[in-house]
Formats: C-alpha cells, sequence, structure tokens
C-alpha cells in the first residue's frame, strides 16, 4: 500500500502545497522548467488526500498563494505591494476554491466509480477538467478576467506544446492536468510498477501527435522596431523622447525592401490624430520606406475619453485604419469602482490617473493589403481576440507591447510564451514587438525567425510567413473549452450526489 493513500498531517500538507506552488511557478519562463508542471501537480493532488472542503481550502489558499505570488512578482517593480497582493490574493482564492473541489472528487472519486477504468480513467478526467475549468472563468472574469499563469503556458517549450494547434489552450492545460492526475492516481495505488506505462502513454501522446499542417499562403516583409525607451506607465520622459527613439532606431534600414513598419505599443508618445508634429514624422517614415507604419499610441477622440491604440499610418492618408485595445488591463490601464478602492487606497489609485476606454473596432486591420491581427500587450493572452483575428480573416499577428514597467522581470519573457503559444495555436506568425523587449518574430510552428536583445534599439527586418489555414484550435477551441467544463460540473455533481446503487443496496439490507 503507498505511502500516498494515507493522509498528510495538516502542517505537512501545507508545506508539500507550498512547495507545489513553486514548483509550478518555476515550469514558466524564465526558468522554463516545464516537468515540474506534471510534479508540481501531483504534490498539489498529494497535499488534498484526506482533507474535508475547509482544510482543502486552506491547503489550497498556500498552494495558490505560493504559485501566483512568485508568478506575477513582476508587479512590484515599479506599483509596489498592494497591487501584487490584490492581484496575487483575487487568483489565490480562486485556486483555493477550485482546491475544495479537487478534494472533493479525489476522496470519493475512487469510491464512487471504484473500477480500474474509474480510477485510472473517470477520475483523473474530472480532476483535470475541473483544474482546466478554474483557469478558464478566471480567464474572463472579474472585469475581463486575467489569463496568465495557465497550465499550457509552461508547456510552450515541451514536447507537448503541438497540442494546442489540436485542442486550444484550454485543451493542452486539460492534457497537462491529465497527465499528472493518472500519474498521481498510478503512485497513490501502491502499484509503482504502473508508473512507466503512464510516462510510456505520455511519450507517444507527445511523439505520435504531429504538428498541424499550416498552409503558407505567401509572405510580407516586415521591419519591426524596438526603440528601448523610457516608456513605462510610471516612467519620466521628454514629450517625443519615445517618438524619436522609435525614428532613431528605424531610419538605418531605409532603402531596404520593406512592406510594413512595426512599432510597439507606445510607440509614438504624440497622438498623430492630434498632433501635427507626429504626423510630419510618421509621415516621414513612411515615406523613406513607401510602406505603411503600425505604431501604438495613446488617441484622444473627445475631452477625458482615451485609447490605447494601435493606427495603420501611410503618407499623405494618415491613419487608415485603427484597433483600440479592447480590453485595457483594470488597476493599471483604467480603475473600475474608483470611488470604493479610491476609499481603501487612495494615493495608489490616484496613479492611474485616466481611465482608457473599451475599444468597440474589430482586431483586424488591412496593413499594405495584408489582414492583420493587431494584439496590443495583454491582448495576446485572450482566447476570444484570437478567435476574433481569424474569424476576421487575419493573415499575421502583430503583438505590439510595452513592457518598460517590467525592467529584467520575467513578465516579458512570460508573454514571449504565450506569443510562442498563440502563434502555433492560430497558425500565424506572430510579430512580437515591445519596446525594450522581449522582441521576437515567430513562425506559424512556433519555431523563432528573428529575436533581439532587451534593453537594445535594434530592429528586426524578415521575410514573415503568412496563412490563411484556420487550425482545429480555432475552429472548436471554445466548444473543447465548455466540454471540459461541463465535465468537470457534471463530475463533481456525480461524486457529491449519494451513489444511488449504495442506496437501494443499504434499503435492500433494511
Amino acid at each position: 500500500m503507498s505511502a500516498l493513500l494515507r493522509p498528510l498531517k495538516l502542517w505537512l500538507a501545507l508545506i508539500l502545497a507550498a512547495v507545489s506552488g513553486f514548483a509550478l511557478e518555476a515550469s514558466f519562463p524564465e526558468r522554463g522548467w516545464w516537468p515540474l508542471a506534471f510534479i508540481g501537480m501531483v504534490l498539489l493532488l498529494w497535499s488534498l488526500v484526506g482533507r474535508g472542503p475547509w482544510t482543502a481550502l486552506l491547503v489550497g489558499l498556500v498552494g495558490g498563494a505560493t504559485f501566483w505570488g512568485s508568478l506575477i512578482q513582476w508587479l512590484t517593480l515599479y506599483l509596489g505591494p498592494v497591487p501584487w497582493l490584490a492581484l496575487a490574493g483575487l487568483q489565490t482564492i480562486f485556486f483555493g476554491f477550485g482546491a475544495m473541489a479537487l478534494a472533493v472528487v479525489l476522496n470519493r472519486g475512487n469510491t464512487r466509480w471504484p473500477s480500474r477504468w474509474g480510477r485510472y480513467g473517470v477520475v483523473p478526467i474530472v480532476l483535470a477538467a475541473l483544474f482546466t475549468a478554474r483557469e478558464a472563468v478566471t480567464s474572463v472574469w472579474p472585469y475581463g478576467g486575467f489569463s496568465w499563469g495557465r497550465l499550457a503556458h509552461s508547456q510552450s517549450e515541451g514536447p507537448f506544446v503541438n497540442l494546442v494547434a489540436w485542442l486550444g489552450t484550454s485543451g493542452l492545460s486539460f492534457i497537462v492536468a491529465l497527465l499528472a492526475a493518472v500519474l498521481f492516481q498510478v503512485l497513490r495505488s501502491g502499484e509503482a510498477r504502473k508508473v512507466w506505462p503512464v510516462f510510456a502513454v505520455a511519450t507517444v501522446v507527445a511523439l505520435v501527435v504531429p504538428p498541424f499542417a499550416v498552409n503558407i499562403s505567401g509572405s510580407t516583409r516586415v521591419l519591426a522596431v524596438q526603440g528601448n525607451s523610457n516608456s513605462g506607465l510610471f516612467s519620466t520622459y521628454t514629450p517625443g523622447e519615445i517618438l524619436q527613439n522609435h525614428v532613431s532606431a528605424t531610419l538605418p534600414y531605409a532603402g531596404e525592401k520593406v512592406d510594413m513598419v512595426v512599432w510597439p505599443e507606445n510607440g509614438s508618445d504624440i497622438d498623430p490624430l492630434r498632433n501635427a508634429m507626429s504626423a510630419k514624422t510618421l509621415d516621414y517614415v513612411s515615406n523613406a520606406f513607401d510602406a505603411p507604419v503600425v505604431v501604438g499610441t495613446i488617441t484622444s477622440p473627445a475631452p477625458d475619453t482615451y485609447f490605447n491604440s494601435s493606427l495603420v499610418w501611410e503618407a499623405g492618408k494618415g491613419a487608415t485604419a485603427q484597433y483600440d485595445k479592447i480590453h485595457p488591463v483594470p488597476f493599471a490601464e483604467y480603475m473600475p469602482n474608483r470611488e470604493f478602492f479610491r476609499a481603501l487606497q487612495p494615493d495608489l489609485v490616484d496613479l492611474v490617473s485616466r481611465d482608457y476606454g473599451l475599444g468597440t473596432r474589430p482586431n483586424v486591420v488591412d496593413v499594405a493589403g495584408i489582414p492583420a491581427g493587431i494584439a496590443i500587450c495583454f491582448d495576446i493572452s485572450d482566447d476570444q481576440q484570437a478567435y476574433d483575428m481569424i474569424a476576421g480573416g487575419a493573415q499575421i499577428i502583430l503583438a505590439q507591447t510595452n513592457n518598460a514597467d517590467f525592467g529584467h522581470t520575467d513578465e516579458s519573457v512570460q508573454q514571449l510564451a504565450i506569443a510562442r503559444l498563440r502563434a502555433i495555436e492560430t497558425g500565424r506568425s506572430v510579430v512580437n514587438i515591445s519596446t525594450v523587449g522581449t522582441s521576437a518574430i515567430i513562425a506559424p510552428d512556433g519555431t523563432t525567425i528573428n529575436q533581439l536583445p532587451t534593453f537594445t534599439a535594434d530592429a528586426m527586418l524578415n521575410d514573415v510567413p503568412l496563412s490563411t489555414t484556420v487550425t482545429p484550435a480555432m475552429a472548436w477551441g471554445r466548444t473543447i473549452e465548455l466540454t471540459i467544463i461541463a465535465i468537470g460540473l457534471v463530475g463533481l455533481f456525480l461524486v457529491i450526489i449519494k451513489n444511488p446503487r449504495r442506496r437501494l443496496t443499504a434499503t435492500q439490507t433494511a
């Protein structure tokens, strides 16, 4: 009989949960030790063995706190501890309630489904579905959600990465959680010799599932420019300085054949729609390359109305297309329930001096005759925006971001990992261009075409593949996600209700 069958003392379970959170975090970039995602999940499940709902909540809160607290520590660099504690705390609460659900299935599931197929099949499936369901919910709620820290994001360099094109982000998270849950159930059974078949099955899944074949329909020559600007939300700079940084890093390539010039989020700190100097500067750059410039800026179409926007600028025509960020980041780009939160932390709330509006324009724009999906910063992690891009006919994704507020922390490489997964999932090249890095151009198969060192003014000039292929993830990803959620909820319900077969037996005995 395996020791994993016996519940741990609560203090040991809490320590194990804390270790599981740190292990999960280490599976994400910058360390990127992807196998630790499986180990972290196994340790989390072990810590929940024998736990009732309330002690499971406590154990889950500890595991969630170490995971989220370490994963998004980059928030503290300029904002200090309060926003970090608020966001990590909210995600930790969700993690804790998710652990309650996991504990119910973990501790009652083997009785509800006592057969071999039940122990090694049904129970792991329900556990994985519940874990994935919690990720899916927190990705969209509250305030539009925080789609970060999903198990799938830890696998951008792992052997299972090709699954994201077939199953989507939630589907990949489900597979990772499922394999970990099967491994745990095998270890728990005391039949350690069966661990190797689990590894064999995982290896087969990793090696047999092929990359989804993407049809390359052409290419476009992109000049993506990293200006190395002091451009953070809380940075101090002279107006026009960021614009000039990007001009200076762009013009050395004048004379090269270029189809589009791509600058990052906030690539121009002066709105060319309201400032003649900024407009003339963009005209000059567009003329120098005979190509449109895709530039991030803050637009203000009316007093006290602001949008985090991306403009397609052509000399002599001005802005021929515009995308306004659909989901500005709460507590950074706008302050939800401002008066309520100001009563709690007025100095911090007042740092967010203006509220960016929620954009309503499509996130696919025409750039030199090419439909391009636009993602501004955290947009790249939003599943719905990826679906909208493909539905809108995007043949390439331009992911413009400004990572200056996060310095040399792990934030930019975590975001790049998400961009790489998104490239494979959508079957599109992703031009991930940042003010300071990490900037890279990623092909539809996830390979890196070019990458720039961080905090360096430079540019990437490459022929970038175009595609019109619709991957299974884009065609069926939302259905797959909803199916996973339904499986988790139905499984939890069936575990909670009394087993009718056992009730009938008890009645007959009486």
